[in-house]
């Protein structure tokens, strides 16, 4: 997987664009999603501002401890979010 940052991914906040898989996403919002102590599991909710009501939401997941090396990227389906293969990341 390819990333391209502009500055450090703890930095992203609501109003920002991501291109995953060169498409790209508007950022919703940056929050933990659970506190392992140690560690923090981190969300950021992405948008697709050209998808139909309801189609177009979706997720980068990471670690805060090793946010370069796991990274992922779900896409709500129904009411769970399905796991999609990362090609490229750029923000």
């Amino acid at each position: 997987m390819k990333i391209k940052q502009s500055k450090p991914i703890t930095e992203i906040k609501k109003g920002d664009k991501i291109k995953v898989n060169k498409k790209e996403f508007n950022v919703d919002g940056h929050y933990v999603m659970i506190d392992h102590g140690d560690t923090k599991e981190m969300v950021i909710e992405l948008f697709d501002p050209k998808a139909k009501e309801n189609e177009g939401d979706y997720q980068l997941r990471y670690f805060n401890d090793n946010s370069d090396g796991n990274i992922s990227f779900y896409q709500l389906k129904e009411i769970i979010y399905e796991k999609i293969d990362l090609e490229s990341l750029e923000w």
